[in-house]
């Protein structure tokens, strides 16, 4: 679990706050962010997956079942169970294919987490959606929580980019195409940017941000 320092993430905040007024206000509303880390498993990437599209609320539930199932969330726990038991705790057919072809994947070695952790970030992106099941928006977050990348940015996230409308005088949100264009002014804090962006969400719903498992 690895997690920027708090001066490196100061100096970035300072840095994304310069180059965009919407960030700006973000990062004078919360202050630095906590950065969403957690452990580099399997795990990790199969609750990523469960709450792909869905609300919080039944991806929790159907996480809870899941794990009920499979005791550990393991790659093995989850290659002994059979599809159709993946599918009784709630996941879809194709998630629980997913979910199957990535423990396959690092069972056979496929997919290596610990390599991809001390890969540099396209190495690193390059691996993970080489595997089915895995898109570019799951490897982003993997990296973002797994190794602290400050670049790794979630494209297409709709918090994000709702985030950014309430906080700019835009009336309008961004298209992913012109979200993602925007984003460029970031670099290489893209990482920093999606965590201020989250905080200040959590702070508007005046909840608690959730840390991945």
């Amino acid at each position: 679990m690895t997690a920027p320092s708090q001066a490196r993430l100061k100096a970035a905040c300072e840095a994304i706050a310069r180059a965009d007024p919407a960030l700006a206000r973000a990062y004078e509303l919360t202050g630095l962010p906590v950065w969403r880390a957690g452990e580099p498993t399997y795990a990790m990437l199969a609750r990523m997956i469960t709450h792909q599209q869905i609300s919080l609320g039944a991806a929790a539930s159907i996480w809870t079942r899941t794990e009920a199932l499979l005791g550990s969330v393991t790659p093995e726990a989850v290659l002994a169970a059979d599809a159709d038991a993946l599918r009784a705790c709630g996941q879809s057919r194709p998630k629980a294919g997913h979910l199957i072809s990535i423990a396959e994947a690092i069972v056979t070695g496929t997919l290596n987490l610990p390599r991809v952790c001390s890969a540099p970030l396209d190495e690193a992106r390059r691996e993970l959606v080489s595997v089915r099941g895995i898109g570019p928006w799951t490897a982003e977050l993997f990296l973002l929580y797994a190794t602290g990348a400050m670049d790794a940015f979630p494209v297409g996230d709709v918090g994000l980019m709702e985030a950014h409308k309430r906080l700019s005088p835009a009336e309008t949100r961004m298209e992913i195409k012109a979200f993602t264009a925007h984003a460029e002014v970031w670099r290489p804090y893209r990482g920093v940017a999606a965590h201020l962006l989250w905080a200040w969400l959590h702070l508007d719903r005046g909840d608690a941000a959730p840390a991945p498992s």
